[in-house]
């Protein structure tokens, strides 16, 4: 959810993507959470009063295709393979072995330099994480909102919750005793999931995004979950304050922990700050910065990862 122009369209697509896949592959489960995104991206982006709507004439595909990812395995990451049932696909690693470990999920976009900043700084809090991104996308990186859309709505968002329980089990199978999930905007919806569907997980915090129904219900999760929301975000459905409110009614019925917190003043994707994921976002139309918000939601995350997960 970095790059300002692919923003908003990423967020549209990834509820679409989620909702059409999944119907395709399972009965429309993921289907639904696709559909969900897409329409509230489509209703922001092209409304007459949304501001990304003179942005978006000017975004061309720069490559008929999704480029393949090219720097993920740099340092300071470990490139790995993890296997789920006949098929294989790449992750990347950072931090402390033996460590509590946290699997990172991607924005729309794909494994790119924001998510992986994001991975970077989650390996350093409190006493070190050992973060793991799984490559959704299987390589490929949107080098536009275009083609963000076009990979989120190719995603098998059952699949993918599969690669969140592989990734989960090859971290608790390497040293990690614990392990969390977090992700932002299709990653956010796919965490919360995973607090539904995958049982080894011991807490998960989410950054705005949340599942259809279909994909996965919050009244039945299973891990705590934290949540973080902004006041602006303008994603009906899907991550809107009114999304937020729904969103922390069914984790109420779950009987599990939980936290739902909504930013004053932020807009989607607060929490992307590096001087590419700004400049993104204000070719977007999204030029709010607060920093203070976006350092008490990474302290909310802290505390709530340690308190779940221990420290190393």
């Amino acid at each position: 959810m970095e790059k300002g122009e692919n923003y908003a369209a990423r967020c549209s697509a990834v509820r679409a993507c989620g909702s059409k896949v999944s119907s395709q592959e399972s009965g429309g489960k993921g289907m639904a959470t696709a559909h969900l995104l897409r329409r509230a991206s489509s209703a922001f982006l092209f409304s007459t009063t949304n501001p990304l709507r003179s942005c978006f004439p000017l975004v061309r595909l720069q490559h008929p295709r999704a480029a393949m990812a090219t720097d993920s395995s740099v340092a300071p990451f470990q490139k790995i393979q993890i296997q789920r049932e006949d098929t294989t696909f790449d992750a990347y690693v950072v931090g402390k072995e033996n460590a509590p470990g946290i699997v990172v999920l991607q924005e729309w976009w794909g494994v790119d330099y924001e998510i992986k900043n994001h991975a970077i700084h989650i390996s350093q809090l409190g006493g070190g994480y050992r973060a793991l991104i799984p490559d959704l996308y299987r390589g490929k990186v949107a080098l536009d909102v275009a083609e963000a859309q076009h990979l989120m709505e190719g995603l098998d968002w059952q699949g993918a919750v599969k690669d969140i329980q592989a990734s989960v089990k090859w971290l608790k199978s390497n040293g990690s005793p614990k392990v969390g999930v977090t992700g932002y905007c299709m990653g956010g919806a796919l965490s919360i999931a995973s607090g539904v569907l995958v049982p080894l997980v011991d807490a998960v915090v989410a950054f705005y995004g949340t599942p259809s129904s279909e994909l996965a219900d919050p009244s039945k999760a299973k891990a705590p979950i934290q949540a973080h929301f902004g006041e602006h975000d303008s994603f009906v459905g899907f991550s809107d304050v009114t999304a937020a409110k729904s969103l922390e009614e069914k984790l109420k019925s779950s009987g599990i922990p939980y936290e739902v917190h909504i930013y004053p003043g932020c807009s989607h994707a607060f929490m992307n700050t590096s001087p590419e994921a700004l400049k993104r976002k204000k070719g977007m139309g999204l030029t709010d910065e607060n920093q203070e918000a976006v350092d008490l939601a990474w302290s909310r995350f802290s505390s709530w990862m340690g308190r779940f997960l221990g420290s190393a």
